[in-house]
Order: structure tokens, then sequence, then C-alpha cells
């Protein structure tokens, strides 16, 4: 079952959180709560499941967002990233003390704010959750914020698509971008491939080809020179046939 991704905004300045939260909610995240000083944000953190904060630095009370991202790291294992309009020498300093996760400097657009989240949740959940579990309260284990693990965004026109992992059929290389192919739909997306390939399921994609990734569950037919996903004929090097040929044969 798909849960979205659950984030919450630290932020004093009304307007800024408020759009903030428009921009998330187009996207396709759920927005735990929109609050404006720590001793808020401690209170969210201790009574709701959170993915990730967006913490401004500068909050309407004593303690600062620095303070809230100390909490974090020390309560909790989680990603946390400063939004702030503070990026003079100082301040980056004493941000890098608690070690954020991602740094996003005001004014920014909707594509800003995604792409560090993305960047972070994809960064965190590799490095420290990859084999983490929990049991819930039912006494069944899970992944706790194992979040994008099953599925990736791509932007298409003004807004951001969360495709299954599963549904990707294959990608095509054409020059500096790439055609992301599901059953019904086709996506734009400027990467190289090699670096789009580190981003989906090891066990499930594979270049195939010089300029084409596949998804194996979607492999249809295949003959000396080419395999055939949805009527699509999709040249092979000699490698990859040699290894589809060894998984059937094993």
């Amino acid at each position: 079952m798909e849960h979205p991704i659950k984030i919450l905004i630290v932020e004093d300045n009304v307007i800024i959180a408020d759009d903030m939260q428009s921009m998330l909610e187009e996207i396709g995240y759920e927005i735990v709560d929109n609050v404006i000083v720590y001793e808020q944000a401690v209170e969210v953190l201790k009574n709701n499941h959170v993915d990730l904060v967006l913490i401004d630095i500068i909050l309407a009370s004593d303690k600062t967002g620095i303070d809230l991202g100390k909490h974090i790291r020390d309560a909790y294992n989680i990603p946390f990233i400063f939004v702030t309009s503070n990026s003079d020498r100082a301040t980056v300093e004493n941000a890098k003390t608690v070690k954020p996760d991602g740094y996003l400097v005001k004014p920014f657009e909707q594509q800003d704010l995604y792409t560090s989240i993305e960047i972070a949740l994809s960064n965190f959940n590799y490095s420290k959750k990859e084999n983490t579990t929990e049991i819930d309260e039912a006494g069944e284990s899970f992944t706790s914020n194992s979040v994008l693990k099953d599925s990736i965004f791509v932007k298409k026109q003004h807004l951001y698509y969360r495709i299954q992992f599963k549904d990707i059929q294959f990608i095509k290389a054409d020059n500096v971008y790439l055609e992301v192919n599901t059953v019904d739909k086709k996506f734009l997306v400027r990467s190289p491939l090699k670096d789009y390939l580190e981003k989906l399921p090891q066990n499930k994609f594979y270049r195939a080809h010089k300029s084409y990734i596949v998804n194996v569950d979607h492999i249809d037919a295949i003959n000396s020179k080419d395999i055939m996903i949805n009527n699509n004929l999709i040249p092979i090097s000699k490698d990859f046939k040699e290894f589809i040929l060894s998984s059937m044969n094993s």
C-alpha cells in the first residue's frame, strides 16, 4: 500500500509557510502540521509520524531552527532541511554543526523545493535507513521512513507525477533527455542514463543497451539482438542477452 510522504513545516512567516504547504500538497506530499515555534514542532514530532522536517533557522521563539535540528538529531532518525533567507558564512557554519540533510535559500520555486526534498529523502534512506526495521502497535515489522522506496517523481508540464517502479517498462536515452515509458504514458526527464539507473531498484532494472534501461518484469520476448516490451523492440547488448538467458535457465 502506498503511503504519502509526511512533512512537518516549521516556519514563522505565515505567508511563506502557506505557500510552501500549497506547493508541497500540489506535488503529492502530506503536510502533518504547519507550526511557527520550536515548542510546537517538538510536540508534533512527539505525537505524529513525520518523514521529513522543513525548518526555518530564525523562529518566533528563543530557540532557533538550529536548536530544533539538534533535537531531531538527538531524538529521531529522520531527515530535515533548513529553509532560510540567511546564507552568510556564520549562519551556514552554525547550521553545519547539526548536519542538515539540505539547505534551501529563500526565495525558491516549487521545483527547487521538490528537488531538495527528493534528494534529502533518497540520500537519507540509502545511507541510514535502508535496513532499519521497527515494530508497529500491531506487532508487525515495517521499514521505518522508507520513503520513495517503491516510486519516483517525474515532472510533466507543471505537475510532478508519482510513478510506481513496477509500472516503468523501459527508459530510453535521447540526447540530454530520458524517455520514461510506462504502460500508458511517456515522461521526459533531464538526466544521464547512468545516474537515473542508480535511483531504480537494482533487482529489477538493468542497462540492456547503451541507450536503454529495462524493467525485466516487463520483457515479453527475446531473440539474439532484441527484447520486446509492450510491442516495442529494444536492442540489447551481448552481456545483457547472456544475463537474461542464464536467468531464464537457472
